[in-house]
């Protein structure tokens, strides 16, 4: 189905389907289409109202009666690690980051799969090959980055000194911040925790460059795949149409009523768009 707004992108909703977060629930997905001179712009604003980007497309959670899912960003200059969180750093001060353009290589590849058929085999990009893992990496409008991180330290069995890539994130250069689009690495480091390095270091690269947010995508109480995120200080979520602090996390509920929920039709006409695009 198709909503928009005057002289504005065209939104649609996807049909409803199983949730891969949270079991017996439905997921459903108001997205518009990210292409042109004002992607950039339109990344930007949209990020601020809770959408995410998938190659050329910016989506938002719009389920019929759920509400779970909630963007989720870290307010960078004042996050404080955890205990845990300064010994995964002092973990990896071995590893090199490397910001590469958005170009796919088969090294990733190789990479991604291996983190797919541990973590994700059931999961709905298990069977990606690579020419479209090349696609979601490289099909961006916007400014985009691979980050990678390499070791030189023969983690995994290689001969010390080996450059070997571990980790890869995927991620959104912002006007307001850094947004992690995907990441992946290999799931024989678990001792590394690499997907925690990967968000601390992003912090790091935000505040190197003045950036007040790192974006982690959403945050869905109830869902232990999504329980590290509010082991973050400093952590917002987009909840109820304005960005606030999550405090304690047991305290978001996804149980609502279905009439509570505005039709999609009201939620569109509530997304504020760039300037030049009204």
């Amino acid at each position: 189905m198709r909503h928009s707004l005057p002289h504005a992108p065209q939104f649609y909703v996807t049909a409803p389907q199983p949730c891969p977060y949270l079991h017996g629930r439905a997921e459903r997905k108001l997205f518009t289409a990210l292409a042109g001179d004002s992607a950039n712009e339109l990344n930007n604003t949209l990020s601020r109202q809770g959408f995410r980007r998938s190659q050329n497309v910016l989506y938002r959670p719009s389920c019929e009666s759920c509400v779970a899912c909630m963007s989720a960003r870290i307010r960078a200059s004042e996050f404080r690690p955890s205990r845990t969180q300064r010994r995964v750093a002092r973990k990896n001060t071995h590893l090199r980051r490397l910001a590469t353009s958005a170009w796919a290589t088969e090294e990733q590849y190789d990479l991604f799969r291996a983190y797919l058929d541990e973590r994700h085999a059931d999961g709905g990009m298990a069977d990606m090959d690579i020419f479209e893992f090349a696609a979601m990496i490289e099909e961006t409008p916007v400014r985009s980055r691979v980050i990678e991180y390499r070791s030189h330290q023969g983690d995994g069995g290689d001969a010390p000194g080996s450059d070997r890539l571990v980790a890869v994130c995927l991620t959104d250069v912002l006007d307001d911040g850094l947004s992690l689009v995907y990441s992946f690495y290999d799931p024989a480091l678990d001792n590394l925790s690499l997907g925690t390095h990967i968000i601390l270091d992003h912090i790091e690269l935000a505040r190197s460059a003045g950036l007040p947010f790192v974006y982690l995508g959403y945050w869905v109480p109830g869902s232990r795949k999504m329980d590290y995120k509010a082991k973050f200080s400093a952590l917002e979520i987009y909840k109820g149409g304005v960005w606030q602090p999550i405090g304690d996390p047991a305290q978001h509920s996804s149980d609502i009523h279905p009439l509570s929920i505005d039709p999609i039709v009201e939620q569109v006409a509530r997304i504020t768009l760039p300037p030049n695009r009204r």
